[in-house]
């Protein structure tokens, strides 16, 4: 027990040497990517608290390099969520007012949401949960893991072949 403690210290001093030492860099590097100083330093956190809790760190020979590979990919999964909320909020503002689609447009949509649904059924459970916890209810790959008790490489490879079935449904729908 007081191996782990004593490891815990050692893992902790890296941990705070690599935020004096880096931060004003990585925050740096996050806002020119997210175009945000509040995004750029929620990233950042978030990446220190995972190189902090993550296991098998004498694997990695930098902890500067995996800081920064870990607050890229935090980034570009950030990016992805404000592209999609993005391109939401334009068909929302498109011509056509809220509320007031037609009947045609309902049931086109209708139609989707139920091939969608179909397409979810033919998974898996645990590629199907995984994406409607991620893509639908917004919750990042992290707290997704953690509630499915899973590795976030796991629910990432779930999403990503859900994706790619979903995808593959909705081509066949659309080919004559």
């Amino acid at each position: 027990m007081a191996m782990n403690t004593v490891t815990l210290s050692v893992h902790v001093d890296e941990i705070e040497k690599l935020f004096r030492e880096h931060n004003r860099a990585l925050v740096a590097f996050l806002q020119c990517r997210l175009s945000s100083l509040s995004d750029a330093q929620e990233v950042a956190q978030e990446a220190y608290l995972r190189v902090l809790t993550m296991d098998n760190r004498e694997e990695i020979e930098s902890l500067r390099s995996y800081l920064f590979k870990i607050a890229g990919n935090l980034a570009i999964d950030r990016l992805r969520k404000r592209k999609v909320r993005s391109d939401f909020a334009a068909v929302q503002a498109s011509d056509e007012p809220v509320g007031e689609s037609t009947p045609v447009h309902h049931a086109m949509a209708v139609e989707q949401v139920a091939g969608i649904r179909r397409a979810l059924r033919e998974l898996p459970a645990k590629a199907s949960q995984a994406f409607v916890m991620h893509v639908i209810e917004g919750r990042d790959f992290g707290t997704v893991a953690q509630t499915m008790n899973l590795s976030e490489r796991m629910v990432r490879y779930h999403v990503a072949n859900a994706l790619a079935h979903c995808r593959a449904r909705v081509d066949e729908k659309e080919m004559p």
